[in-house]
């Protein structure tokens, strides 16, 4: 079953075409659950994302492709005002107007390095089924179209100079639905009953054949479609060897996606001499039986309520996904509370920086990553390298763990612990108006630690930091000058964390600190 070829200039070839690299990885569920996450992975904590295309021309914000289709809907109407109605002027139409005239991929990593980056992700493919690199199977690619450039090659290149591992993340699966909206028409009005662009098969390897019916889940069922998502991800990943692969969805279509991962695992042992790459997708949609074992798992605009066994990450965005002119940004301040949480549960914040449609940067983000940046070079030992602690931290204020529960209000009375080597970080998801931080898990008496602090030190800060410690807590009396405008990091040294704790006795010491009013309250 292949695609007529008045619809796809472009040949796709069948899986048993496209070979696995050698190496220790198979496509299956038990070769793959050899999978370890890759130490720069677990030390690096926050990446920063490109979320970036064709898409944010309009500037009216994620999934535009699909929503412009949609008769009475904002995309729909602004696109109407602005290009032209649908059955005329579609999607097809907007991509030659992404030009990233204004994009310096070196200019800005050096940005995101500096503002605490220690890995960066690249959009290879969106749900608008155009690809940002110089595609072998679709003609509808960044370097024919549009700006005339490798934009995932170019992202790559800037990321290598800087010594950043280099991801990218593919939205191809869930594709085929997302532009079925296009065959539709008008309901109403003068073009009531005229097809939409997407209708015609001349641009059918763009906007994808009907769906047959019934085929409406985030995956397609139809085998034509798991055969060219498999190619043209396959592709992407056999050109340029990302450290990172990250899939919209839970492990897509079968076969094929195992086989994706193994083809990502086994370039990355060629190329060094060990498995340093990680597949990261969503349990919480299809296929979630491959999910255990065989890769790290992501949530979107969401994150977990407890420290997990295994690292994994949060994706999210400043704003929306793509550049929207009625956005509200995100400011470091609602940034580092959350990028705190995440850490101290074994986590890694993945976080989309938004661009202009040009690839320059708007006002608000060059602001956000100047602020990162000072918090970053003021407290990051606290959170690159670092591992969770015994419990993750104390407070009332608890997360709801799952996907789209982003928007938990932390204040100076939550504290989270991370820990590398011997010593222990206190951090404060706020600033404490009393200028103390008092913590329980750390008293003296506490079935957490043994020992006595050598050094209560207040990352940023040259003044002595005043504590004291009593079967109560341990109370920190803050400096009169603080190094930074948000969240505040304290080094214990010198305490022994006790290990091997049974889970009854945990759990007894989790439920008292959940008995009684949360540090400073």
């Amino acid at each position: 079953m292949v695609y007529p070829p008045e619809t796809h200039a472009i040949p796709i070839p069948e899986m048993k075409d496209l070979p696995l690299a050698g190496g220790p990885f198979k496509g299956t569920v038990e070769s793959l659950k050899q999978f370890q996450p890759a130490g720069w992975f677990q030390d690096g904590k926050f990446g920063i994302w490109a979320h970036w295309g064709p898409q944010a021309v309009a500037g009216d914000g994620d999934w535009y492709a699909h929503r412009l289709y949609q008769e009475g809907k904002f995309p729909y109407e602004d696109h109407l005002q602005t290009y032209g109605p649908p059955s005329k002027v579609g999607y097809k139409d907007i991509i030659p107007l992404w030009k990233a005239e204004k994009w310096d991929p070196e200019e800005l990593m050096k940005l995101y390095k500096a503002a605490g980056a220690h890995y960066f992700v690249a959009q290879a493919v969106h749900h608008d089924n155009f690809d940002n690199w110089n595609s072998t199977y679709q003609k509808w690619n960044s370097v024919n179209m549009g700006p005339h450039k490798d934009i995932v090659g170019l992202w790559q290149k800037a990321a290598k100079e800087q010594g950043l591992p280099f991801g990218v993340s593919e939205h191809l699966g869930h594709s085929f639905q997302f532009m079925q909206v296009s065959h539709s028409a008008d309901k109403h009005g003068d073009l009531a009953g005229v097809p939409y662009d997407g209708a015609n098969p001349a641009y059918w390897d763009l906007y994808q054949v009907p769906a047959l019916p019934g085929d409406t889940g985030w995956y397609s069922t139809d085998p034509r479609w798991a055969q060219e998502w498999y190619a043209r991800i396959y592709d992407v990943v056999t050109q340029y060897k990302p450290d990172l692969l990250y899939s919209d969805g839970g492990v897509p279509y079968g076969q094929a996606g195992l086989n994706v991962i193994a083809q990502l695992y086994n370039l990355s042992v060629q190329e060094h001499g060990k498995l340093d790459a990680v597949y990261c997708c969503k349990k919480n949609y299809s296929h979630t039986e491959y999910f255990d074992g065989i890769c790290a798992q992501d949530i979107e605009r969401g994150e977990m309520d407890d420290i997990q066994p295994f690292a994994w990450q949060t994706d999210t965005s400043t704003g929306d996904w793509y550049y929207n002119r009625k956005d509200h940004y995100k400011t470091a301040d609602e940034v580092i509370p959350t990028l705190v949480d995440i850490v101290s549960k074994n986590g890694n914040l993945l976080l989309n920086v938004v661009l202009y449609p040009d690839g320059s940067l708007p006002p608000e983000m060059e602001t956000f990553l100047t602020d990162m940046a000072a918090w970053m070079k003021v407290n990051g030992e606290a959170i690159f390298g670092t591992r969770p602690w015994t419990i993750y931290g104390e407070g009332s204020t608890k997360v709801k763990g799952g996907a789209f529960k982003e928007g938990t209000h932390f204040s100076a009375a939550d504290v989270r612990y991370t820990r590398k080597g011997d010593d222990i970080y206190i951090t404060t998801l706020g600033l404490p108006a009393d200028g103390k931080i008092f913590v329980r898990a750390l008293a003296s008496g506490s079935p957490l630690v043994t020992g006595e602090p050598t050094g209560v030190t207040l990352l940023g800060s040259s003044n002595d930091v005043k504590w004291s410690r009593t079967p109560d807590g341990l109370s920190i009396e803050l400096p009169g000058t603080l190094p930074c405008k948000s969240a505040l990091c304290v080094r214990i040294s010198g305490l022994s964390t006790v290990a091997g704790l049974s889970p009854d006795t945990l759990d007894a010491f989790k439920n008292k600190l959940n008995t009684l009013p949360g540090p400073g309250q």
